[in-house]
């Protein structure tokens, strides 16, 4: 992906668009259409790119797009909007040759869902209860394992111009609706080329 990019003297915002398509094209627990869904067993996805000149694009709140980064590189390039979200955003993806996936989920997330379902460990953390606890308290199970992870991807090309790209499917059994920092644009996701560039993933 990005180094097959780099190493042909490629675009650093090429090479984050591509490595970034591959996270979101396997069976993952947090990134791509393979992830955990929300609380009604819906994947939604979020996402965002950003270049050099800093132009930047996202999406949030995506249903049934491959690859939601790609997504929000067309609305940098083809609108005069940083971010579009939900129907909006799919309605987008479609007019710009993006295809619908089926919303069925995958065999993982079918079983982790159903486990969850049976347990009804939807219990929500307010942002005045996470304060008292800690401020990762909403990132975990109750036993302990991660509830959230994110892809995020900076390169510098040959001609030492960076780009980033940040891709997820949120924290698994989120409310329906819910969009974290990832997609936002100084939040999950700023590049400058004088200073740095850097990603970000959390609540």
């Amino acid at each position: 992906g990005a180094w097959e990019v780099l190493g042909k003297g490629g675009r650093a915002l090429d090479a984050v668009e591509k490595g970034v398509m591959v996270t979101e094209a396997e069976q993952s627990c947090c990134v791509g259409l393979g992830a955990n869904p929300d609380r009604d067993g819906i994947v939604t996805l979020d996402a965002c790119i950003m270049d050099e000149f800093s132009n930047c694009g996202s999406v949030a709140f995506l249903e049934r797009i491959k690859h939601p980064v790609s997504v929000a590189r067309r609305v940098m390039e083809k609108t005069p909007h940083v971010i579009l979200v939900g129907n909006g955003a799919q309605q987008f993806a479609l007019e710009n040759g993006f295809t619908l996936e089926s919303a069925a989920l995958s065999t993982d997330a079918t079983n982790a869902y159903a486990e969850w379902i049976k347990k009804n460990e939807y219990k929500p953390v307010s942002n005045i209860e996470r304060k008292q606890n800690g401020p990762f308290a909403p990132n975990f199970f109750e036993d302990g394992t991660p509830n959230h992870d994110t892809m995020g991807l900076i390169a510098m090309d040959i001609k030492n111009n960076l780009s980033g790209a940040v891709t997820t499917s949120g924290m698994a059994y989120k409310v329906h609706g819910r969009v974290g920092d990832s997609p936002i644009i100084g939040a999950g996701l700023f590049v400058d080329n004088e200073f740095g560039a850097a990603t970000s993933s959390g609540t």
